[in-house]
């Protein structure tokens, strides 16, 4: 097994179609100048209310990264 090090950053992903396309849209966006993500951790749910019906989903989450 090889060691590595690793660093965190924070993003936080935005969808009006759910959990799961916020979390993938951050990924997805810092993919394309971030090398190297291994995972990540949800830190913060947190969604947006119109006419009492969820409109908008906001995901924070902690990616990290291998520094190689």
């Amino acid at each position: 097994m090889v060691d590595h090090t690793y660093k965190k950053i924070e993003l936080t992903g935005s969808s009006t179609m759910g959990l799961q396309d916020a979390i993938e849209s951050a990924i997805n966006k810092a993919s394309q100048t971030i090398p190297n993500m291994r995972w990540f951790e949800v830190i913060e749910t947190r969604g947006n209310i119109v006419d009492s019906k969820v409109a908008h989903w906001q995901v924070t989450i902690k990616v990290g990264f291998a520094i190689l």
